[in-house]
């Protein structure tokens, strides 16, 4: 066809094939500009998803003959990069996924369906990233495949988010269970302890028998330690907060840490000069630098540094994002770093699982790093590792501040010297070794004492009882009657007397449960030594009387 133009339609100047062909050539030019503005939008569009469109050769290969820009985000490649070379997707899907993907892929095709998967990308730097593939078919009027078109959409974080989930929800789970065995072992390391503690009292200095006995105590206590330690990581452990400086606990630390690490590895304590107050128990704080300091220890078998690290954090909405669970605020940083052989990712995901090792057999319990992180939870900070595999480790912990001066709280180790002055205690106990034993302790310090094995008898004993009876000493778990309604039934005979709950569980298991109350304050947990008993009596029958309200 020759060129048109009004020559050719044998039109005259201003005739009606001139305006004719004029306003075609307007039309025509007004479709181009809606063409190119189209396909303008249709570009941006693309490129402004935060997702990878391709397209795909149909055949074994699933060669790429079409990917968006956005590739080059998530992944490091150019699209022509990554078109150029038919191999480049399968050999960036990590070598743990590979085989499921293109079977996934092979079985769509065999199906002609559409299908998503699941998987993680190794970048052009090397770093993986989780993607969530969805794909189809399209196919031809004759329906045979043409290619295969889909999207990838970066679910890193979503993964990262689900994990952190999953590690949640295990470390509930044992923490029920160590919760639920607490009880009865409890009682058995009452009477180990209690026994002991009689029987080295009884004991002279010198007497052959006294150092076996100590041995049985300081067994005793070693297990009434791990049990605490075992809770700990499930936050149902009864905690004793105070207003901490973590510049001043790893400084009274330094000489006790360099003997524990070995004179192969240094010891550097970096801290911020003015570092801000803490909320957390003490001994469970120093309980998490040791276990750090022990693991760091055992990376570095061949020597290395040992960093502790102190500063003063404001954690933003932007770190929040990225770390799940974390509220933004000002938070006291404590690091402990290493140089030793570190870690891979496989060994980071299972890091705070309760009885997960890498050290050999009779090495490692795998409670450290449990027993760290419920601690660091119990205390309402958060914690993370960063490792690699040949560049040591770091683990950082964040503690809400606290706009209150650290202070020093008071020993409970050291002895109380406090007697009872004859009053009465009236001992509820459904184990009869512990009834016995808690008899002979406290005749022993100067009380006098009434048993009850449960509930109805203690209230038999209460009513004929002539005197008056100035506490209550009462198991909380009992058959029959909890220690609560027998305390309250009690209150109807004798409204004077005290009452001191004891048991085997922890007071905030047992809140969580119901069975005590917030206002259920005087309580002592199982086991406790007499020198704890009778302090925590004392301080109950040496109290005001409280004010009706």
């Amino acid at each position: 066809m020759g060129h048109l133009s009004r020559a050719n339609l044998g039109d005259t100047p201003n005739g009606p094939f001139e305006r004719a062909f004029d306003e075609m050539v307007q039309t025509l030019e007004r479709r181009e500009e809606a063409f190119r503005q189209v396909e303008e939008r249709y570009r941006q569009l693309v490129e402004g998803i935060p997702a990878v469109l391709y397209a795909a050769r149909p055949d074994a290969s699933f060669a790429t003959t079409y990917i968006s820009p956005y590739i080059e985000s998530l992944v490091g490649y150019s699209p022509g990069e990554w078109t150029g070379d038919d191999d480049v997707w399968s050999h960036r899907i990590h070598p743990d996924d590979r085989e499921r993907v293109l079977a996934d892929w092979k079985r769509a095709l065999d199906d002609r369906s559409a299908g998503t998967s699941e998987y993680r990308l190794t970048t052009k730097a090397g770093r993986v990233v989780w993607v969530r593939d969805t794909r189809s078919l399209s196919r031809d009027s004759q329906g045979r495949p043409l290619e295969v078109r889909g999207f990838l959409v970066d679910i890193t974080e979503q993964k990262r988010f689900e994990e952190e989930l999953r590690q949640s929800q295990k470390m509930e789970a044992i923490g029920r269970l160590a919760s639920g065995v607490t009880h009865d072992f409890n009682n058995v390391l009452t009477i180990i302890t209690g026994y002991s503690d009689l029987l080295m009292e009884r004991l002279k200095p010198g007497d052959p028998l006294r150092e076996h006995v100590e041995e049985i105590n300081t067994a005793g206590y070693r297990a009434t330690s791990l049990t605490r330690q075992l809770l700990s990581f499930s936050r149902k452990q009864e905690w004793q907060p105070g207003l901490l400086d973590l510049n001043a606990i790893a400084a009274n630390m330094e000489f006790m840490l360099r003997r524990l690490i070995g004179e192969d590895i240094d010891l550097n304590i970096a801290t911020h000069a003015t570092l801000a107050t803490v909320r957390a128990d003490r001994s469970l704080v120093e309980q998490v630098i040791v276990n750090l300091a022990v693991n760091a220890r055992d990376a570095m078998p061949t020597g290395g540094l040992l960093t502790i690290e102190t500063m003063n954090m404001d954690l933003d909405d932007t770190f929040a994002r990225l770390h799940a669970g974390v509220r933004p605020g000002p938070y006291v940083l404590l690091a402990v770093s290493d140089t030793g052989i570190g870690m891979d990712g496989e060994t980071k995901s299972h890091l705070f699982e309760p009885f997960f090792t890498t050290k050999e057999k009779g090495k490692g319990t795998g409670l450290g790093l449990s027993i760290v992180y419920g601690i660091v939870k119990q205390a309402g900070g958060y914690i993370w590792a960063y490792s690699e595999p040949g560049r040591g480790a770091c683990f950082k912990i964040y503690l809400p501040q606290v706009n209150l001066p650290a202070t020093e709280p008071p020993s409970e180790h050291e002895p109380s010297g406090q007697v009872g002055e004859g009053e009465t205690i009236l001992v509820v106990e459904d184990e009869n070794c512990l009834l016995d034993l808690i008899s002979q302790t406290l005749i022993h310090r100067g009380f006098r004492v009434l048993l009850a094995r449960e509930g109805a008898e203690a209230l038999t004993l209460a009513q004929k009882h002539e005197g008056q009876i100035h506490l209550m000493l009462t198991d909380s778990v009992m058959p029959y009657m909890s220690g609560r309604e027998l305390a309250r039934r009690l209150g109807g005979v004798l409204p004077k007397t005290k009452v001191l709950y004891m048991s085997g569980y922890t007071g905030r298991a047992m809140a969580d449960a119901g069975i005590l109350e917030a206002e259920d304050k005087d309580f002592i947990q199982k086991p406790f030594s007499a020198d704890a008993l009778v302090r925590k009596i004392r301080l109950i029958l040496d109290a005001p009387p409280e004010k009706p309200s």
